[in-house]
């Protein structure tokens, strides 16, 4: 008697990025370039936002299109949107430090390069976020890692005036917000109620472009994963979009987008083992985008013997294919390839690689950095316009 058997299941395939039109990086130059009557912009972009006369571009961190579209009841507002149909992607890899870079400098991260959460300079590891270097005891990078020398394009396109940015009071000073936001004014809130009062002040005053930004959606996520307090935070995001809406003079739009997505991962760690250590010199990045710095001359068996491991469950790509694919954008400057491992392994399954190093990592529930649709895809929607 046979035995029916199933099909072998089809290779994932990564979503990447859409550098050439529909993406984060190219959002900021849209809204910014001058406007043509009859010229409608690009499709990707909703075409109210293309011809208000002031733009708020609210920035929410880990607000996927997936995640929004699979609970459009609890958002109402956002879900009615012009744009919702439709997406745009994030860059690679989906992380904040580089997907906020690349939304500010309106640049691939192949040319700002900023290429990650923890990346190496200066022969150590950069977590770039908390703008430090070392383990164990992390030291305050600010003045041996200096953030212009780090990413030197100027934030939004080097628009003629400054750009006011209204975010949390506390990320003022640090070395993420110098190399991502470079000078523009930040005006601070401590609660959120305040931001869009913040806002309403900026336009009033005539500010042409504001950007704003929240990561509420980003912490609860990590912090408990997407179920029920993750829907509670979507719903505030919603009434928060309400606001700023409330508070838009005629003619004002809000565009809403994320930087990347997210995906549950719990408690479904991979800690890499001594045999492939012993081929590794250190590990950057983060769990869903895990760089192996290699020893010389183990790359190949390195390759090998992960693709056998985790090849069902991770894109296990060479530093330099994952460049000339266009990953990054383009080519990668002599100057910034340290700033990458040899070996990537990238899960398309929902689990993270441990770095011990990185021991905050550890205790994260959902996740980002690959190049699922779930991470890769977010929203870009408008709301306001002439009607108002």
């Amino acid at each position: 008697m046979s035995v029916a058997t199933s099909p072998p299941s089809p290779p994932a395939t990564p979503v990447l990025p859409d550098y050439g039109a529909a993406c984060i990086a190219n959002v900021v130059p849209s809204l910014l370039a001058p406007t043509d009557p009859g010229d409608p912009g690009p499709d990707w972009l909703p075409v109210s936002a293309r011809h208000a006369r002031q733009v708020v571009l609210l920035v929410v961190d880990g607000l996927g299109w997936e995640q929004l579209r699979s609970r459009s009841g609890l958002a109402p507002t956002l879900s009615a949107a012009e744009g919702i149909d439709r997406c745009i992607t994030s860059v690679v890899p989906t992380t904040t430090a580089t997907a906020l870079t690349s939304i500010t400098t309106g640049r691939p991260p192949c040319e700002h390069g900023v290429l990650g959460y923890r990346m190496t300079t200066d022969g150590e590891v950069l977590n770039v976020l908390r703008w430090t270097v070392g383990s164990g005891v992390a030291r305050d990078a600010r003045r041996s890692v200096p953030a212009r020398r780090l990413q030197p394009f100027p934030s939004f396109c080097g628009a003629p005036g400054p750009v006011p940015v209204v975010s949390k009071y506390e990320f003022g000073g640090t070395g993420f917000t110098a190399a991502h936001l470079g000078n523009s004014p930040l005006h601070g809130y401590r609660v959120l109620s305040s931001l869009p009062v913040s806002v309403g002040r900026l336009l009033r005053d005539g500010e042409p472009f504001v950007y704003a930004y929240y990561d509420g959606i980003d912490k609860v996520a990590h912090a408990s994963g997407l179920g029920e307090l993750y829907d509670a935070e979507l719903r505030a995001v919603d009434r928060l979009a309400e606001d700023i809406v409330a508070v838009l003079p005629p003619g004002a739009v809000l565009v809403v987008t994320a930087d990347h997505g997210q995906i549950d991962v719990g408690s479904r760690l991979e800690l890499l083992g001594r045999e492939v250590m012993s081929g590794v010199r250190f590990l950057s990045g983060e769990g869903r985008f895990r760089w192996l710095h290699v020893r010389p001359g183990a790359s190949a068996d390195l390759l090998g013997s992960l693709t056998d491991r985790y090849g069902d469950t991770t894109w296990v790509m060479e530093r330099d294919r994952l460049i000339d694919e266009g990953w990054f954008g383009g080519p990668v400057d002599d100057v910034l390839l340290p700033r990458l491992g040899d070996v990537a392994l990238i899960p398309h399954a929902p689990i993270a690689f441990v770095d011990p190093a990185d021991t905050g990592e550890s205790r994260l529930a959902s996740r980002h950095g690959s190049l699922t649709r779930d991470e890769m895809l977010v929203p870009l929607v408008a709301l306001g316009g002439e009607n108002r």
